[in-house]
């Protein structure tokens, strides 16, 4: 098996070399220029020699390298100097830059330097108003050649104009589909008096974010009644079932209205091409970096994989990606689940054995990263994605290919830092797999998310599912839903999914806005999964939930301090649903078993309950001893798992613990034990986008 050694191991591939080693093949900076040679690390002293200006031109140099010699066995390198590389198209990387096993090609920043390759604009030369509002006006987006929704000051991400300034807006009464959406979703509600006007500027650019349950759909509005009360929108909702809909006290936002502004908020006029930004106490124009995006993605790695031909062996070290756009569509946007329709900063299709070391994605629009059809061995090392308009990587299709060479598989995903995200897309994850096999998602934080932590299958029930043999380990996952989403877990699995297993994983503060705050979340027919010495606690609904499934094993868990219950399972099934053993299980409020237990198609055994409380335990309102004659935890304990100080985090267990006796196995104290303060995900840079739930 491999060993999260081995895989950090594999990072030494790519990385920069010494300066007392080979100097790079070329440079790009930002004082260069792209009809230089690229050999030299800065412009000579009459400026008639130095490095390029351009990755794209250093990327036609490597290739020029290359047919120059065609058997060339030693590493490639493209070092870039830091600096601000607004960039005016995407970088597009084919086959034929690609290099080989003995000959990658790296494009690395220089040791102790930053390049930003960003797909946005800075803004200067602000006018001010009386009230000390800054505005500008964009030619471009008066001709109709460039919209944005998005605006970062001095690094930090800044919103449209929203109501209400807290919580949120009701819908008053749900409305039937009008005839043009019939059949297609819900395009209208009635709303409170007040809540949305007609008189508003520019009527048709505001949008209703409409919470669903473990959605949000983004609607422009096509018209307002107010005398009615009746708002329609220009698109719908992803459907017609009840999930999609937007029933009487479902919640509801108001976006980019211009009579709203307020500090920290700004407008852009799409018809006069005016920007208004309304500064946060402090903020000057003289000094602030203001930057809009332009640009949807940034990198792509376009290989062919149903013509067999890839991307191959292409690295990147070091480099930060950042400001790409994403504007609602004409219709709104509107997904079933985990907006996996949605793009990525950076993108690859038929790209193999390539990969990223060291690297920040932050500041997008959509997801970071997306490794998409027939992208195999590739992967993220130790990488940074932080303040994403959805989440954090995407794996794999959500179809099931025949052709195992346009699935994805095999990519790792290690030591990374996937944080703040959905901003724009809150039902976005961190992590998402779908018809994908034998990735490894290890070792990562996952945190401040709206939705799901890690979400692997697309698959819902027990016909064919490519999500096998998928590893997530070591992963640090809290913080995620706050009350805005519900129907999640930190760890999300659908289908089919032999081979594959979750464990040494710590999760904790799952909240949802209703129903399913869960930690570990087996949903529609998770099979053959192995759940082993994870450590789950702080849950809103319980820290394991099996919705539905087939011969999980559960073992050597400790989950503690669900608010609703413990320990929960949907829906009764002929089958074996999972065996639960060697696990502690420790509470204060609500029952151990939640939801439904009918049957007896479960096994429990080998467990420590204990709950703080000093209340009586029941199991599904039974006694110990009635649940024993179904033949259930029949070697199980009540006792006091004699953790070190489990309301502080720290799960460690004394060695006089009960448990040890039944055969639990100590988890590791890096798993076990509260991480150490310079471990701690610092607090957000970024304004949580959504208030609290009311």
């Amino acid at each position: 098996m491999k060993t999260l050694h081995a895989i950090l191991a594999a990072t030494a591939l790519f990385t920069v070399q010494p300066s007392s080693a080979e100097p790079p093949d070329f440079y790009v900076a930002t004082t260069g220029r792209d009809t230089w040679s690229g050999h030299r690390a800065a412009p000579t002293a009459n400026h008639t020699d130095g490095p390029f200006a351009s990755m794209t031109r250093a990327a036609r140099a490597v290739r020029d390298l290359r047919a120059a010699n065609r058997k060339l066995t030693r590493p490639i390198t493209v070092a870039i100097r830091g600096g601000f590389y607004p960039l005016s198209e995407p970088i597009r990387l084919g086959p034929e830059d690609s290099g080989t096993t003995s000959s990658p090609t790296t494009f690395a920043a220089c040791p102790r330097e930053i390049p930003i390759l960003s797909g946005g604009r800075k803004l200067t030369a602000w006018t001010l108003d009386s009230r000390g509002w800054w505005h500008k006006t964009l030619p471009e987006v008066t001709a109709g050649k460039w919209k944005f929704q998005q605006l970062w000051v001095n690094g930090e991400r800044r919103y449209r104009s929203r109501l209400p300034k807290a919580g949120y807006f009701l819908v008053d009464e749900a409305l039937p589909p009008s005839p043009k959406a019939a059949g297609k979703g819900f395009d209208q509600f009635r709303f409170r008096a007040g809540d949305i006007r007609a008189d508003w500027h520019n009527l048709s650019d505001v949008e209703v974010l409409g919470f669903q349950i473990w959605t949000m759909a983004r609607l422009p509005v096509a018209s307002v009644d107010e005398a009615g009360r009746t708002v329609t929108f220009a698109g719908t909702t992803s459907g017609t079932e009840s999930y999609q809909a937007l029933p009487k006290g479902n919640r509801f936002l108001v976006e980019n209205v211009r009579e709203a502004l307020a500090p920290g908020e700004f407008y852009l006029d799409y018809k006069s091409g005016e920007l208004t930004y309304v500064p946060k106490p402090g903020e000057d124009p003289e000094r602030a970096e203001v930057i809009a995006p332009r640009l949807d993605s940034l990198l792509e790695l376009r290989g062919d994989s149903a013509a067999r031909k890839y991307v191959s062996n292409l690295h990147f070290a070091g480099l930060t990606f950042a400001h790409t756009n994403w504007t609602t569509p004409p219709q709104g946007n509107a997904f079933a689940q985990a907006e996996v329709n949605l793009g990525a900063a950076v993108t690859a299709t038929g790209a193999r054995d390539s990969r990223f070391l060291d690297c920040t994605i932050e500041h997008t629009g959509t997801y970071a990263i997306e490794l998409g059809m027939g992208c195999k061995r590739c992967g993220l090392y130790t990488c940074r994605l932080a303040d994403l308009g959805a989440g954090g990587l995407k794996i794999g299709l959500t179809s099931a290919p025949d052709d195992d060479d346009l699935v994805a598989s095999d990519n790792h995903v290690v030591g990374c830092e996937i944080v703040h995200g959905g901003r724009l897309h809150p039902a976005a994850v961190g992590v998402w797999i779908g018809h994908s096999h034998h990735n490894w998602v290890v070792a990562n934080e996952i945190a401040d998310l709206y939705y799901t932590g890690i979400s692997v299958g697309w698959s819902w029930g027990y016909g064919r599912s490519l999500a096998h043999h998928n590893t997530l380990e070591s992963n640090h996952i809290h913080d995620i839903g706050q009350g805005v989403l519900s129907d999640m877990g930190g760890i999300y699995t659908l289908g089919l999914s032999p081979g594959s297993a979750e464990r040494f994983n710590r999760i904790h503060d799952v909240n949802s806005y209703s129903y399913g705050g869960w930690g570990i979340y087996p949903d529609e027919g998770t099979t053959g999964m192995l759940i082993e010495n994870n450590v789950v606690f702080r849950t809103k609904s319980a820290p394991f939930h099996q919705h539905y499934g087939r011969e999980n094993i559960v073992r050597n868990n400790i989950f503690a301090f669900g608010r609703e219950a413990e320990i929960m399972r949907t829906r009764a099934e002929d089958h074996l649903s999972f065996t639960f053993e060697h696990n502690i299980v420790l509470w204060k409020e609500g029952p151990l078993l939640g939801s439904n237990w009918t049957g007896n198609n479960y096994k429990l055994d080998y467990n420590d309950y204990w709950n703080t409380s000093g209340q009586p335990i029941t199991f599904a309102g039974m006694t110990l001893d009635a649940w024993r004659a179904k033949g259930q935890d029949l070697h199980s304990v009540i006792a006091d798992p004699q953790f070190i100080a489990p309301e502080r985090g720290d799960f460690r267990l004394r060695p006089n613990s009960p448990a040890l006796r039944l055969g639990f196995q100590p988890i590791d104290p890096a798993v076990a034990a509260p991480p150490r303060a310079s471990e701690k995900l610092a607090p957000p840079a970024f304004p949580v986008i959504l208030p609290p739930a009311p």
